[in-house]
């Protein structure tokens, strides 16, 4: 009997049991992942349908939120969740991507180490002390100068004027904006700094051979090149804009009322579950609960389709160029 030959069968045949297994393990994983998914929305909409059938789509377009007669209106809510997020990426986008060219462009390698990992470090801080933080620290200093300054030299300009106006309170759509911009800078920083670093280096040599300034490298070379895990990071951003919840809770105010004023308190999607779920008594107090949770995944879902059609169009784009 040939020795070798039966022993290579064998060994074909455990690799073949290994493939086999290994399909069925990852096919496996990949359906738990849908049947979680599937599971959580079915939780939602469940939980929700009692007070989804009451209020229909004035649950959604109502400010008044008052259990004590009973009438849920998401629509403050969903105001501060979206503006805090859109200060957030107005704030943590230009100095995420300014951080990642210097990072890759200009930073010293003796530097490049420290940065990027005091960078990384800003993302293991947990939410509950950038609360603290900005209760304790940011909402005084705000309060005492920077609102005032705001409100006597910017709110009186028309249009963009009615964003700064009221009282100095500290807290508000804007403190939250501010750290919610902290809390996402090192997920978009550290994005954007791998996808500028995947750049071949043939193409900025070459715009520097044709004489391009740094500045025409980036702008012109590095971000087209990269623009889809730009976007993607941006996206990231916004996602844990969109769901964060200690940290905003502690410097938002939580006041379900709507105002045209950054400076003004408000509330958010995340935050107003998290104040109110342990104290929500009756069924219908619950369900407008659960109704703001359907509402908070269904919004993140809108923003990761958006995403994904505005990268599936870059693509298209860059292959119709080519």
């Amino acid at each position: 009997m040939n020795t070798p030959a039966v022993a290579l069968t064998g060994h074909l045949r455990r690799e073949a049991r290994t493939e086999r297994v290994f399909r069925v393990a990852t096919l496996a994983s990949a359906l738990l992942v849908l049947l979680l998914l599937a599971g959580v929305i079915c939780t939602l909409i469940e939980g929700s349908w009692p007070a989804l059938k009451v209020f229909k789509w004035s649950f959604v377009t109502g400010e008044r939120w008052n259990p004590v007669t009973d009438v849920y209106g998401a629509l403050t809510p969903l105001y501060g969740t979206i503006v805090t997020s859109v200060i957030a990426l107005v704030i943590a986008v230009p100095l995420s991507f300014g951080i990642a060219v210097f990072l890759t462009e200009i930073c010293p390698l003796w530097l490049r180490g420290p940065v990027s990992t005091a960078i990384e470090l800003l993302a293991s801080v947990p939410s509950i002390v950038y609360g603290i933080w900005g209760l304790f620290v940011l909402a005084p200093i705000l309060q005492h100068s920077v609102q005032p300054w705001l409100i006597d030299h910017v709110g009186s300009l028309p249009v963009v004027g009615a964003l700064f106006q009221g009282p100095p309170f500290g807290i508000g759509l804007l403190t939250a904006g501010i750290v919610l911009a902290i809390m996402v800078l090192p997920f978009v920083t550290s994005v954007m700094r791998e996808v500028f670093r995947m750049t071949p280096v043939a193409l900025k040599e070459a715009a520097y051979g044709l004489g391009a300034t740094q500045w025409n490298v980036v702008w012109d070379v590095v971000l087209p090149w990269s623009r889809t895990g730009v976007i993607g990071g941006i996206m990231l951003g916004l996602g844990r804009a969109l769901g964060e919840t200690m940290a905003v809770t502690f410097v938002i105010g939580n006041a379900h009322r709507i105002s045209a004023s950054l400076l003004a308190p408000s509330t958010t999607i995340s935050a107003a579950i998290a104040n109110e779920f342990a104290e929500a008594v009756g069924d219908l107090y619950t369900s407008a609960l659960f109704a703001l949770g359907l509402l908070l995944f269904v919004l993140t879902f809108a923003v990761i389709a958006a995403a994904r059609f505005m990268l599936l169009r870059l693509e298209r784009g860059a292959v119709k160029r080519k």
